[in-house]
């Protein structure tokens, strides 16, 4: 009933708001603005969003799944690959200095 070490990557993960900048917005004819309005949130939170220096909201990610016609879960899944990275980053030292518990 062992769970595999997850590896650390040494490469940043893709933030959800890079692909949304380089994959979407050109794509689909977006502007900040046209998107904002498209999906009912501000400008101001689509340009944090996609200049990362905002994470993705669960809220976010329903909102763009029903916009793109995607699952939230694939916009879900490049935050939380970022949020694990930054905090393996963060925490590195910590979390090294716990000891893997084994059955007895």
């Amino acid at each position: 009933m062992g769970i595999k070490k997850r590896q650390a990557q040494k490469v940043k993960p893709t933030h959800p708001g890079a692909i949304l900048r380089e994959d979407f917005l050109d794509d689909y004819g977006l502007t900040v603005a046209s998107l904002a309005g498209a999906i009912g949130t501000s400008r101001q939170t689509i340009n944090e969003l996609l200049r990362e220096r905002r994470a993705l909201t669960p809220v976010m990610a329903l909102r763009l799944s029903k916009l793109f016609g995607n699952r939230p879960d694939f916009w879900l899944d490049a935050q939380r690959a970022v949020d694990l990275w930054e905090a393996e980053k963060q925490y590195r030292k910590k979390l090294n200095g716990i000891k893997r518990i084994r059955l007895v």
